[in-house]
């Protein structure tokens, strides 16, 4: 039987991304996602919490990120999660979940900035309205 691992988040770009390349030559780009929730609590109030994920975007999807994201853009994520383990400062194993993307959408109204408004797939092509997310 097939598996399947998929997050789709909407929400803000934490900071300016960051690109690097792999010792190959490939380039990788990581940024933040932030995204805010509400939750009711006992006396019916309603407080927004925010997660925050760690997003990191491979070959022409890290170039196209890189080029056009913004810390404060509102953007569409699709991708799969990815466990990562890590020695901490203080010696101890530790671990974070990573979303490996594969689809970028730019959200924020077209003319607010120099994003293209297709937005950008990990795959080749271009997005076909039947692509769509929504």
């Amino acid at each position: 039987m097939a598996s399947l691992i998929k997050i789709l988040i909407i929400g803000r770009v934490g900071g300016d991304p960051e690109m690097r390349f792999t010792p190959d030559g490939t380039a990788v780009t990581s940024f933040s996602v932030a995204a805010n929730r509400n939750i009711r609590q006992p006396d019916g109030s309603f407080k927004e919490e925010t997660e925050w994920f760690r997003v990191s975007a491979w070959r022409k999807l890290a170039e196209t990120c890189n080029q056009f994201l913004t810390k404060g853009k509102l953007i569409y994520v699709e991708g799969s999660l990815r466990t990562r383990s890590y020695d901490g400062k203080d010696g101890q194993k530790r671990f974070s979940l990573d979303v490996n993307a594969e689809k970028v959408l730019f959200l924020d109204k077209v003319g607010t900035g120099a994003l293209p408004p297709e937005g950008i797939n990990a795959g080749e092509g271009d997005i076909e309205p039947e692509d769509m997310p929504f």
